[in-house]
Parts: structure tokens; C-alpha cells; sequence
């Protein structure tokens, strides 16, 4: 509907009719790394990739990331809706590269899902929607990861880790940081995602530690 007010939304329509549907993940392991900002995402998934001799995928893809700022400043039904189609976009590239080697992705599905839910409801964590509630189900016609871990650290360290960063926030990260109960929706709705499950991995220790935690949970439950 937003398409003849917003070019940029036409563009992202015919990018994602032209994925095909039930995308097929091809025999090289998947692997995606959720969590907050400054939660070491960047850096962990550079490692991994490196190590792996893998390819680094990320969401919102490529070929759609420079609109992300227009649609970003848009109502949120449509900015998320952005971020949906974003993810069955990548899906066509996760199916073509899963063919030729691992994929290693910073963000999918599951980052959609929990700011969503993390901002259509208010309050405390007890008012998101109950455990099994179907929002928290991953979608049955996106191609499935064969692994999620979520990087967490403390509130204080993160804090000063965007600090060191200096970089410019985003709208979410100055929401996360201004309301604590909003970053709490955030975490607990990543936890509660179900199919495939986020596996917690504690991001506070060196890049080594981290690394090397991250690399045995992918050769304990990936084919490598």
C-alpha cells in the first residue's frame, strides 16, 4: 500500500517476488548470531567466518541496506514490514551460499521477532505474550538456520562498550539504553523464541574465550 508514497518500498517488493518460495537450505551449516547491540556481534561473526573459511551474511542484505534508513523513520507496521521482507530476501541468499560453504549471518529472523514484540508491548516482561504463544514460532516458509546463539553481556558492560564505540546510536539503541524495561522485553523474547531455540552465549570474556565457546557449540551441533 505504501509503495506509491515510498519508491524504495516498490524496489524491496520486486526483489522479494523474485525469491523463489521454500527456499532449500544446501548442505554447508548455517549459523546465525543474534543479540543486542555492542554484544560483540560484529566481531565474533568475522571470526567465525574467517575461521571457518565461511561466508558473512547480514540482515537487512545487501541489496536492501541502504533504504534501511528511510524505513526505519517510517510508522511500524511498515518499517517492520521492511525488515520481514528483508529476512525472506536473505533467505535466497543463505539457500545459494549454503551451497559452497558455511554461512555465518549477524541478524535474521529472530531480530525482527523480538523487537516487534518488544515493542508493540508495554510495561514488564510478565505482560509479553505467554511462553508457547505463537509469536514466538518461527515462520514455517522461511529457511531455517541450523543454529542461533544469542551473545549477551551485562547492561553496565555494554553500556561502556557503545561508549568506547563512540559511534552514533541508532533509534533502537537509544531506546534500549533510555528504557531498561524495553531491552528486557528485547532479551527475553529472544530467549523465548522456540524453533530453533536461541543457545544463550555469554559475550563479557576476551574475543579468544568467546571465540572459542562459540566454535564448540557450532562443531557440536553442526555437521562440519
Amino acid at each position: 500500500q505504501c509503495a506509491g508514497r515510498i519508491p524504495e518500498a516498490g524496489a524491496v517488493l520486486d526483489l522479494l517476488e523474485k525469491c523463489p518460495e521454500h527456499q532449500k537450505k544446501g548442505g554447508f551449516p548455517v549459523v546465525v548470531f543474534e543479540g543486542l547491540d555492542a554484544t560483540g556481534k560484529t566481531t565474533v561473526t568475522q571470526s567465525v567466518k574467517d575461521t571457518l573459511n565461511g561466508v558473512l551474511l547480514r540482515s537487512p542484505p545487501a541489496c536492501i541496506s541502504q533504504w534501511r534508513t528511510v524505513f526505519d523513520d517510517e510508522p511500524a507496521p511498515i518499517k517492520r514490514a521492511f525488515y520481514a521482507a528483508g529476512n525472506y530476501i536473505l533467505a535466497s541468499e543463505i539457500a545459494k551460499a549454503s551451497t559452497q560453504a558455511p554461512v555465518i549471518i549477524d541478524r535474521y529472523w529472530h531480530s525482527t521477532a523480538a523487537y516487534t514484540i518488544a515493542t508493540e508491548i508495554n510495561g514488564e516482561v510478565q505482560d509479553l505474550p505467554p511462553v508457547h504463544d505463537e509469536v514466538y514460532q518461527w515462520p514455517e516458509d522461511l529457511l531455517k538456520p541450523d543454529l542461533v546463539l544469542l551473545l549477551t553481556v551485562d547492561p553496565e558492560e555494554r553500556v561502556r562498550r557503545l561508549q568506547h564505540r563512540g559511534l552514533e546510536k541508532t533509534k533502537e539503541e537509544a531506546e534500549l539504553e533510555a528504557n531498561c524495561l524495553f531491552r528486557r522485553r528485547v532479551e527475553e523474547s529472544y530467549r523465548r523464541m522456540v524453533n530453533p531455540a536461541c543457545q544463550e552465549v555469554d559475550a563479557s570474556p576476551s574475543k579468544e574465550e568467546v571465540l572459542k565457546t562459540v566454535l564448540q557449540l557450532i562443531k557440536k551441533h553442526c555437521a562440519l
